[in-house]
């Protein structure tokens, strides 16, 4: 979690639900229909599958002609519009602090909402409706979250709370709405274990288990139909920092860039775990592939993705030896954080203070004065790397 915002947000809001299903349609143009519960028809799941496939694998024209011509189907119906507002989270979430597709996302997210909510007004009992509802005010919040609207993230996380409960009651739906309790059984948990503070307000929720979480988690990845690969995102997420668990972190993002190659956030991923376990070569190699892209100016690879690989391939010269590699690569890890705005990230940092060694051991005291004093105005004065560079200059009477 980025901070203790979102750390309590975490148990209101819902995850947004990565809808997957669809397939051989009537012919695109013609109007159809939609049955009570779009998600639960059969004959759809073949075209949805291939759309959403080729939308975590960030093909979003392929994926979006698809969705059209469902909304041109389906007018009425929520899915069409969750589908774009899914792809446009995408492209979010490979640079959290890019908020150029902010208004767009928010606009197909408050399109189905809207969409939603008269089906709802047809019928109060429609579980689908209040399943796209809970759905669409999860990703609100998230991202309102992400922008620090605290006041819009916690009453779309509560909306999304209301509608996940009233979905309840279709068995069909269960594997899916387990996300949302897989979630709220973890970070129930971990939220007081980190943030004493916060535990007068989780003590208003019912009691959670974090083993029961991840078990569940697991269950979703495994058999969910809607929702396996926003589990899959979770789980790495979880094993990686909270359950210090690598190997399960690298097993899940290794599948997520088998399946979804293109995908520039499972590729980075699955970069970083390589790294964590010491496949340190494997890891170069994904790295390098990664700055080629970058290089190459393929849809979705941009600074913040060239930040991780170039960290990667600097810390593995640097291990073995191979200075003058470690230091290109450093330095653009610097150059990348910069463009990328990612001054506060610990990578940032910790290339900083690398080059501000290699500078001392070259005899260039003002240079690596410069990077210190770099790393001591970004760097809060508790985090690990501020107190290295102040340690390290005092010492070396920089």
């Amino acid at each position: 979690m980025r901070n203790y915002f979102q750390v309590i947000l975490s148990i209101f809001v819902l995850v947004g639900i990565s809808v997957k299903s669809m397939a051989q349609s009537p012919t695109p143009g013609d109007v159809v229909p939609a049955p009570k519960y779009l998600l639960l028809d059969k004959g759809l799941q073949y075209r949805v599958t291939k759309a959403i496939n080729s939308m975590y694998d960030f093909d979003f024209p392929t994926a979006e002609r698809d969705f059209a011509v469902i909304m041109y189907q389906y007018p009425n119906h929520p899915l069409p519009d969750f589908l774009m507002a899914l792809g446009y989270w995408w492209r979010i979430e490979v640079d959290v602090t890019n908020t150029r597709f902010d208004n767009i996302f928010i606009q197909y997210l408050e399109r189905a909402n809207d969409k939603a909510e008269e089906l709802l007004d047809q019928d109060p009992t429609n579980k689908e409706a209040a399943f796209f509802l809970a759905a669409g005010y999860g990703f609100m919040g998230r991202l309102y979250s992400e922008r620090k609207s605290w006041t819009k993230a916690t009453f779309a996380g509560r909306n999304a709370l209301k509608y996940m409960e009233m979905s309840r009651g279709e068995e069909e739906f269960n594997p899916e709405l387990l996300l949302g309790d897989a979630l709220f059984n973890y970070f129930s948990v971990w939220i007081p274990e980190n943030y004493p503070l916060l535990r007068p307000v989780v003590a208003l929720f019912p009691k959670g288990n974090k083993q029961l979480g991840l078990q569940q988690l697991e269950t979703v990845a495994s058999n969910a139909f809607y929702t396996r690969v926003e589990a899959m995102y979770f789980l790495f997420r979880l094993y990686a920092s909270e359950e210090k668990k690598p190997y399960e972190a690298l097993r899940i993002s290794e599948y997520l860039h088998g399946k979804f190659p293109n995908n520039p956030y499972f590729h980075r991923s699955y970069a970083r775990h390589l790294y964590s376990v010491g496949r340190w070569t494997e890891s170069v190699e994904q790295s390098m592939e990664i700055l080629n892209r970058i290089q190459n100016k393929q849809y979705g690879y941009e600074s913040n993705s060239g930040r991780f690989a170039a960290f990667y391939i600097a810390e593995y010269h640097n291990r073995v030896g191979n200075k003058s590699e470690a230091k290109k690569y450093y330095l653009q890890t610097v150059a990348y954080g910069e463009e990328s705005e990612s001054q506060e990230s610990g990578y940032y940092l910790h290339a900083l203070i690398q080059l501000g060694k290699m500078a001392t051991a070259e005899k260039n005291k003002p240079l690596a004065k410069k990077y210190f004093d770099t790393v001591k105005r970004y760097a809060k004065r508790k985090h690990p790397a501020h107190k290295e560079a102040r340690d390290f200059i005092k010492k070396n009477k920089l």
